[in-house]
Parts: C-alpha cells; sequence; structure tokens
C-alpha cells in the first residue's frame, strides 16, 4: 500500500512537472542573431550542432576542443551555414591558462560576449570503478574546473551583455548511474557549483542567467561507440538536443532536460520511489554484453 501511494503521488508529481514545464516561453532564432557565443568540445557531437544551430541563426562563434583539423572543418562549414563570424581555438581543458585565454579571445575578436556554452568533457572509461582516484581528480579539473574558470573569467563582459552561462551537464549529475562513476562525481559537481552560483547571483541581484542541462543518451559517436551495446534505451538525436539547450539558454532557463521522459520524469521517482526508479535504471544495463567487450 505503501509503495501504491508513492506511486500515485509520483504520477501527479510528473502531471504537474508536465502542466507547468509546457509554459509560455517562445523561441525565435531571431534571439541569437548578432550575439557573441563561446562553444567549447565543438570539433564534433553535441558542440557541433550547437555550433551549426548558432551559424544558421547568425550568431558570432568561436568554438574550442583538442582538434584542430576537426574544428576547421566545423568553422568552414558555419560560415556556409551564415555565421555572423566564426573563429576557432585548439587546446585542452586541463589547462586553466588555456580555459582563460579562450574567453580572452571572445574579448579580442567580438569586444564582448553574450553567452557561453561550456560543454567539453575529458575522456574517462565505461565500466566498473577501478579504484583510480587520481584518474577522478584530473577529471574533475577538465569537467569541473574549467568550467568554473571560464565561468569566472567571462563574468565581467556578461555582466555588461545580461548575457547566459549555459552548462551541459547530464542525468549522471542528478542520480548515480552504474559505469560511470568518475563521469557522474563530475556532473553532479557542476550541479552543485551552478546551482549554487545562480542563487547566490539571485541574492547579488545579478544579471547573468545560468542554465543546466540535464541531458539523456544522446546518439554522438563517442557515446553510440562506448555505451551502445550495453544500454537498451534508444539515443536521442544530438541536433535535437544541440537545439534545445541553445533555446533553453536564450530563454534564461533554470534548467533543461532533454529527452524530458528520459530525464524529469525519472528524477520525479528519486524522491518518492527511489527503490523503483533503481529497479527500472538497473533494468536498463545489459552487464553481460559490457563483459563481451572487455
Amino acid at each position: 500500500m505503501g509503495l501504491l501511494i508513492k506511486i500515485l503521488v509520483a504520477l501527479t508529481g510528473i502531471l504537474l512537472a508536465i502542466y507547468f514545464y509546457s509554459g509560455k516561453d517562445e523561441f525565435e532564432p531571431a534571439m541569437l542573431k548578432g550575439k557573441r557565443v563561446i562553444v567549447t568540445g565543438a570539433s564534433s557531437g553535441i558542440g557541433e550542432q550547437m555550433a551549426y544551430h548558432l551559424a544558421q541563426m547568425g550568431s558570432h562563434i568561436l568554438i574550442t576542443a583538442r582538434t584542430e583539423a576537426k574544428l576547421k572543418k566545423v568553422i568552414e562549414k558555419c560560415t556556409q551555414l551564415g555565421a555572423a563570424s566564426a573563429y576557432y581555438i585548439p587546446g585542452s581543458m586541463d589547462n586553466m591558462t588555456f580555459a582563460k585565454s579562450v574567453v580572452q579571445e571572445a574579448e579580442r575578436l567580438f569586444g564582448g560576449l553574450d553567452m557561453l556554452i561550456l560543454n567539453h568533457i575529458g575522456y574517462t572509461y565505461f565500466g566498473y570503478f577501478d579504484g583510480d582516484v587520481d584518474h577522478v581528480r584530473n577529471l574533475l579539473e577538465i569537467n569541473v574546473l574549467s568550467y568554473a574558470t571560464m565561468t569566472v573569467e567571462a563574468l565581467p563582459m556578461l555582466k555588461k551583455s545580461h548575457g547566459n552561462v549555459v552548462v551541459v551537464s547530464s542525468f549522471a549529475g542528478k542520480v548515480g548511474l552504474p559505469l560511470t562513476v568518475p563521469y557522474s562525481t563530475t556532473k553532479f559537481a557542476l550541479d552543485g557549483f551552478f546551482s549554487s552560483l545562480r542563487m547566490e547571483f539571485k541574492q547579488l541581484k545579478n544579471n547573468v542567467s545560468i542554465t543546466l542541462c540535464v541531458i539523456s543518451y544522446i546518439d554522438t559517436d563517442s557515446a553510440i561507440n562506448t555505451v551502445g551495446e550495453v544500454i537498451q534505451q534508444p539515443a536521442a538525436p544530438k541536433e535535437e538536443c544541440a537545439l534545445e539547450i541553445i533555446k533553453g539558454g536564450a530563454l534564461r532557463k533554470k534548467e533543461v532536460y532533454y529527452q524530458y521522459q528520459a530525464t524529469k520524469i525519472p528524477l520525479l521517482l528519486r524522491d518518492w520511489a527511489p527503490d523503483l526508479l533503481e529497479y527500472l535504471l538497473l533494468k536498463n544495463y545489459d552487464v553481460e554484453k559490457l563483459k563481451k567487450k572487455e
């Protein structure tokens, strides 16, 4: 009986969430026309797709990632798609000096900044935690501290433009998932840092918005190659995911959930029916295929 009540309460919460989530805010591509935007992790996957969307909307774009050859190709396409201007800067985000330099380059090129989209991640494994705490520490440098570093560096410009910080996180940053201990650790840290920072901005009447994007399993090449055989749910399209992230930032939403049914709705079960959520999540993994991959 107790479980039934919890499920009914959770379903009520789901209906209320859907009602409030489907608000009247409307996105128009013109919102991004002429805006000055940094996109990190933009040589492939979601970041690459965000660059293309922004180019079609007429934004000024500065993209960054580790591989220069890939960045060049993305910039060429952005120019063809109609970007107001498009630039790249290659480098690794384990270097905080480089992280700062990306923001400084945007100021040099554009004279300011309207939106900072933080999307890059460091390499990690998909499997049971191997006890390597140094790997977790190194991943925190790339996935968290570089995000904080770039945000602090960009704040003076974003305050002037009433701009946006958009943080690409994950469902694994809201619910602990198996096989992703280092990755999930960093994504939880992003939630803590940026959600707390948002609250401070409100207290200080700071006009910079922070949007945390909670995304599900997406059909990027890296995700498909890494987890495709183990995770049972279908991957969501990266093109649509990228657009939803941009929309959320432009509309100054606190959080974006994509795909909604795979992220926000399970989160409603987290507090009311945690055992049910755990059961459903574990059913989503075919660990026998993981063993075969190893």
